[in-house]
């Protein structure tokens, strides 16, 4: 008997279902796409380090390389207890057992700087202290999911400013919002992971009097895009 009222049930709500699907249908609506974005700088880009004693053929330590690293990163206004982190230890054991008595250490440091200045002004300042392995990791937009909202306003008031001038030469107007769908921001970037990928150098440091210019570099913009999908009543 349970059983029996329970199909009863299922079966109300789906004719329920059914009718309010069926009355929205009947409605005479519009529908629109609306389709926004802009293009950011990354505020935070992370570079990895690599340490290796392999750079000075096996001269210098990766101690002491690590020592040479933080002073000059502090001498570039760093905070290198905030904004360095340790990625990676390795140590060269098949070369060891194989080859040579000779173990060669590597450090993969993660750095994070906030603007393309400060990145150029390291990478220049790490191959005057001998570390030259200096890759792009990533770089991201700190205020991305507030813009990201941003966005989707601007669309959806786009959405309906389509809508309405379709509707001037009917000489109707748009009602209220019969259905709205949000569909998922993306986020697209030419900056890529790799050795120098994603970075536009507009001119290398140059060795004069042991001191190095600073390079200036541009990253690619990254691009957010935002759309909605709407559905006006027709009045």
């Amino acid at each position: 008997m349970k059983k029996i009222e329970l199909l009863i049930i299922i079966a109300l709500l789906s004719l329920k279902a059914f009718s309010q699907e069926k009355n929205f249908i009947d409605q005479p609506y519009i529908e629109t796409i609306a389709v926004v974005d802009t293009l950011v700088v990354p505020d935070r880009i992370y570079l990895s380090i690599l340490i290796t004693e392999k750079d000075t053929k096996g001269k210098t330590s990766v101690e002491e390389l690590e020592k040479r690293m933080n002073t000059k990163l502090i001498s570039l206004g760093i905070d290198t207890k905030k904004q360095l982190t340790l990625s990676d230890v390795t140590s060269n054991f098949k070369k060891y057992f194989l080859k040579t008595k000779d173990i060669l250490k590597n450090k993969t440091y993660t750095l994070l700087v906030y603007n393309a200045e400060t990145a150029g002004k390291v990478i220049a300042g790490l191959e005057s202290i001998e570390i030259s392995n200096v890759y792009l990791n990533k770089t991201e937009y700190s205020k991305l999911e507030h813009l990201k909202i941003e966005l989707k306003q601007k669309a959806v008031f786009k959405g309906k400013k389509q809508a309405e001038s379709m509707l001037i030469p009917l000489n109707q107007n748009v009602g209220k919002v019969l259905y709205i769908s949000d569909m998922n921001s993306n986020i697209t970037t030419d900056v890529l992971q790799g050795r120098a990928t994603g970075i536009r150098i507009r001119g290398y440091s140059s060795y004069r009097k042991q001191e190095y210019e600073s390079i200036d570099i541009e990253f690619e913009k990254i691009k957010i895009v935002s759309s909605v999908t709407i559905k006006f009543r027709i009045e």
